[in-house]
């Protein structure tokens, strides 16, 4: 078997399309101590399963060193591979409580592998959660320890991981200041996103490694613009029901009761 040099992001981080030098799936973080236990967060669609295996054991990092398999959260762009994945590696899977329940059933709605109106029917493999976690808990991936963050927002169940000076910030925020889509129907919460990205901001983090497109260095003055767009989204119909209100809707009634004419 041919080995390939590592290429680690941070010591004990490797991230598998930089590793590979490819776009492959979203971000699949593989992190490690010096004995080669491991994990990785998110594996990405089931297509992607075997290139990204092969490239693990490529790496010579022992399949049954394989501590578990950690969703960042229950979207199929990240976890519709878990599946399979957990078959090869014979390992188990970790996750938020309110991402079990997608993952468990295979929920199509909920991940987003159904999207009627787009024409978007994916498979959803339903794969059982042996350890949840919650926000303080701590994964051990040999001698590392995982800090979880529960980050909400982009979807309830959004966990993000802490290891020294680096935050796995899964779709919280992306390095052009986007952020994970904002979808009524996904269980989207504008202000939780926003509690979220304060927290982020407020943290001595010093390096983002978010879910897809590269990793960034923390910028509190771009965390800030981000969430001040995301206030703005707070009072804009444009987000239905994750908006909190419309202030066009007050104004109306007000002109209705003047009676006011178009002008």
């Amino acid at each position: 078997m041919a080995i390939l040099k590592r290429q680690p992001l941070f010591p004990h981080v490797i991230e598998l399309n930089h590793q590979a030098q490819r776009r492959i799936s979203c971000g699949v973080y593989l992190i490690y101590d010096d004995d080669n236990n491991w994990t990785l967060i998110d594996i990405g669609y089931e297509d992607a399963v075997d290139e990204c295996l092969e490239i693990v054991r490529q790496l010579d990092f022992p399949f049954s060193k394989c501590v578990t398999l950690i969703a960042s959260h229950a979207d199929v762009d990240h976890i519709q591979g878990f599946a399979k994945a957990k078959q090869i590696l014979k390992t188990t899977i970790t996750s938020h409580p309110l991402a079990a329940q997608p993952l468990e059933s295979g929920d199509k709605l909920m991940t987003y592998a159904e999207i009627s109106a787009q024409d978007i029917h994916l498979e959803m493999p339903s794969v059982k959660v042996e350890r949840l976690v919650n926000d303080g808990d701590r994964i051990r991936v040999g001698s590392l320890e995982l800090e979880v963050w529960h980050t909400p927002g982009h979807t309830s169940g959004q966990l993000s991981f802490r290891l020294g000076k680096l935050l796995f910030s899964g779709d919280n925020l992306f390095r052009d200041g986007c952020v994970g889509a904002i979808d009524a129907h996904h269980g989207s919460s504008i202000p939780d996103f926003i509690k979220s990205l304060q927290r982020i901001r407020a943290s001595d983090v010093e390096w983002l490694l978010p879910s897809h497109g590269p990793v960034f260095r923390k910028d509190n003055q771009f965390i800030d613009r981000t969430i001040a767009r995301l206030e703005t989204y707070l009072h804009m119909a444009d987000f239905g029901t994750c908006a909190v209100d419309w202030p066009l809707m007050d104004q109306w009634e007000r002109e209705l009761v003047d009676g006011k004419m178009p002008s």
